[in-house]
């Protein structure tokens, strides 16, 4: 019956588009199927056009290398003729097109992002894709080589200083940075001697300028739903997140590049306080948060003191006794010697920053992993105060840092449920730990009485199937807190005697240090035991580890050569000759960290150091761990995981020429290296005169004052300050 229903109205439905006014009807109809169609097509489009495959390995990678270029003049003779605050380069700009904010004068195809192929979400990708990222990636290749030998020529120079004095290299002989990323292990090269041209055919891309010569920027502010704490890939700002969650579950950037500038706090922004003092007290403007003030009435850690938030140190989470509850994790287990045996730790959720202070009078570096989920944002106002600090997600995905590199993992009454989604999130702290490193996990005495409960049954359920022995288990009195002290095992003999092989090991294939939007694995990764594997061996007591080159660094002339450049750089031109008051600097970032020399040269200043190993470069952060030191892995194309107005001075070695041709907007680095940057920071960039000199523009556009710059040959050097202007 319903058949026949359905037959009978199909036939007057004809019937009717035969009428005259039938033509309507046609109409009609073509216009809704085209309308669907559009929708569908644009719907395919943008999740293609949008989708980025992540790599995996870093060991199948050359270094981008920069293409002829024409010779470049003095950065300081071109700075002279532009006004202050204003770009204008080329023709008029009546012939210019807003594109993205800021005007081109002249069309230009916008080029796809590199997209790196990623051998464990091949099985992910549209086949269309994946054909499409492999041609890229050959190409790149072979143009890695072919240019390597004119590359040389150029980058082989002398390097310059700001002082004018005989430049030194990088990394062993070599200004410009280029050999000093190259490759540590030799297989890079191999690799790319076995592409040819054959394969891509005779088509190659023509590389351009980093920065569009011709364009003139229109700066407008962001608005965002997170306003002056705007955190682009954290942030959950599009129009369905503003009614959904205020922060992304994972890591997840906007599809274009951020190209608006973060506003300032409402009642504006002073200069912070200065290290040590903001140990004990900062600027309440500069952290101003709704929720901040709620949060100040409920604990007494925090107070506001006219215009000031104060910490006074005999009122902590730890009931103000840090340095007991220090000494007392320290008696428990005895080779936990805070400052020489254990030097690197990281610490689980944000709260007072009193544990990360007491380590700090006792040479220990601790980094802060301030969650996504912290609304308060406690993590702005530890970075705030001096504390190296880290926001990002802890959920399905690997966190950004290599594998066994952390001497200590502290979770104080974090709130995490280890033992939930099968230990994924116990597993990744299993990954990042040292073998025989310690996880200190304590909470609070009112919980104490949980312990014989459900969670932490299935705790210490988990905690034996990995194979972590319970060294202690007390609670400490003065500070009332129970603390249980785990240690992972130190070999994998271990794991064969296990009645029951859950979690499994993981596979030979799978890498360990592969952290870059690698999801987390259900599995046991095998402890190095080989001496060319890092983390086979326990490193020296700090401060020996410093100057301590593992036998499994494969390129030791060059890590010596780089601390060895970077000791001369910093005292002869960083610390006296760029006008930097380093009494103000606290938070320093190294853009382009490749063995960690630059922070090494400032480990006797005030200051900490957040290193950053690109995905694309060569992966050395392991070797920066080894040595004392610590930093993430990160993709310069999308914005940094942390908040505004977060550090007092950038340093990027070559970034933008190692950059060259893989980001959609470069000049989006420039805005986020104004968003990290506090009013009254510095940036220092070194790079090649073609790139310093449209940097210089794009930094006077923004009303940044140009301290210095320098030109030697085809090197050289820009110092910048940040001021307080905003569109």
């Amino acid at each position: 019956m319903m058949e026949r229903k359905r037959e009978m109205g199909f036939a007057h439905f004809a019937r009717r588009i035969k009428q005259p006014r039938g033509i309507w009807v046609k109409m009609t109809f073509i216009v809704v199927l085209g309308l669907c169609f559009v929708f569908f097509w644009s719907f395919l489009s943008s999740s293609a056009s949008s989708f980025n495959v992540q790599r995996e390995s870093f060991d199948d990678i050359a270094e981008p290398v920069s293409s002829r270029t024409k010779s470049a003049h003095d950065v300081s003779e071109s700075s002279k003729s532009h006004e202050k605050g204003k770009v204008e380069s080329g023709s008029k700009s009546k012939e210019g097109k807003k594109v993205g904010g800021f005007v081109h004068k002249h069309e230009t195809k916008r080029k796809k992002e590199h997209a790196v192929s990623h051998p464990h979400k091949k099985k992910d990708v549209p086949k269309a894709v994946v054909e499409e990222v492999v041609v890229k990636e050959v190409q790149e290749q072979v143009e890695a080589e072919s240019d390597d030998s004119e590359s040389n020529k150029e980058d082989g120079e002398e390097g310059t200083e700001s002082d004018g004095n005989e430049g030194e290299s990088d990394a062993n002989g070599d200004a410009n940075g280029e050999d000093s990323s190259a490759s540590v292990d030799e297989e890079v090269e191999e690799k790319n001697e076995e592409v040819t041209a054959n394969e891509i055919g005779k088509k190659r891309k023509r590389k351009g300028p980093v920065f569009d010569p011709k364009a003139v920027y229109i700066w407008r502010l962001c608005n965002t739903r997170s306003k002056h704490n705007y955190m682009p890939c954290i942030d959950n700002d599009g129009l369905i997140g503003r009614l959904q969650s205020y922060r992304h579950r994972e890591r997840i950037c906007p599809k274009k590049p951020v190209m608006c500038l973060v506003p300032l706090p409402h009642d504006g922004y002073d200069p912070p306080v200065s290290w040590p003092e903001s140990k004990s007290k900062i600027l309440y403007k500069n952290v101003a948060h709704p929720k901040l003030a709620a949060y100040i009435k409920k604990h007494n850690w925090v107070n506001e003191t006219s215009e000031y938030l104060t910490f006074p140190q005999n009122q902590t989470t730890f009931n103000g006794n840090v340095l007991q509850y220090l000494e007392f994790i320290q008696e428990m287990v005895p080779d936990i010697e805070w400052g020489k045996n254990v030097r690197i730790v990281l610490d689980i959720g944000c709260s007072d920053s009193s544990f990360v202070a007491a380590l700090l009078d006792k040479d220990v570096l601790t980094v802060t992993l301030a969650l996504k989920d912290d609304l308060v944002d406690l993590g702005q106002v530890a970075l705030e105060r001096g504390f190296p600090t880290l926001v990002s997600s802890l959920a399905s995905r690997r966190l950004p840092f290599p594998s066994g590199v952390f001497d200590t993992i502290h979770c104080a009454a974090c709130g995490i449920h280890w033992h939930s989604h099968g230990g994924n999130l116990l597993l990744e702290m299993n990954r990042i730990l040292r073998p025989n490193g310690y996880f200190i996990l304590s909470s609070n005495n009112d919980k104490i009485e949980d312990a014989e409960g459900y969670i932490y049954t299935s705790m210490t359920a988990l905690t034996a199937s990995i194979c972590w022995n319970i060294l202690a288990y007390k609670t400490d009195e003065a500070s009332e807190m129970g603390v249980r002290i785990y240690q992972k095992p130190e070999s994998n003999d271990i794991y064969e005697l296990r009645r029951k092989k859950n979690p499994p090991l993981c596979k030979e294939n799978e890498n360990p240090d592969a952290a870059w939007y690698v999801p987390m694995k259900t599995c046991l990764h095998e402890i190095p035991s080989a001496i060319e594997q890092h983390g086979a061996e326990w490193p020296e007591e700090w401060p020996k580890r410093l100057e301590t080159y593992p036998e499994w660094l494969t390129n030791k002339e060059k890590a010596i050569g780089d601390t060895d450049h970077w000791k001369a750089m910093v005292n002869k031109s960083y610390l006296t000759g760029l006008g930097i008051d380093w009494l103000h600097i606290r938070n320093v970032m190294d853009m382009t960290a490749i063995y960690g020399g630059f922070a090494a040269s400032l480990v006797k200043q005030n200051v900490w150091v957040m290193n950053v190993v690109p995905v694309h470069s060569p992966d050395t952060l392991p070797f920066i761990y080894e040595r004392g030191l610590f930093g993430i892995y990160h993709d310069w194309c999308e914005p940094f995981g942390t908040y505004p107005r977060s550090y007092d001075l950038l340093h990027a070695d070559h970034l933008f020429s190692r950059l060259k041709n893989r980001c959609k907007q470069p000049a989006s680095i420039v805005v986020e290296m104004d968003r990290l940057t506090r009013p009254g920071g510095w940036v220092v960039v070194r790079d090649k005169v073609e790139i310093l000199e449209p940097l210089e523009e794009i930094l006077r556009s923004l009303h940044w004052e140009i301290r210095m710059t320098y030109a030697q040959d085809k090197e050289g050097m820009l110092c910048a300050q940040k001021t307080l202007w905003r569109p």
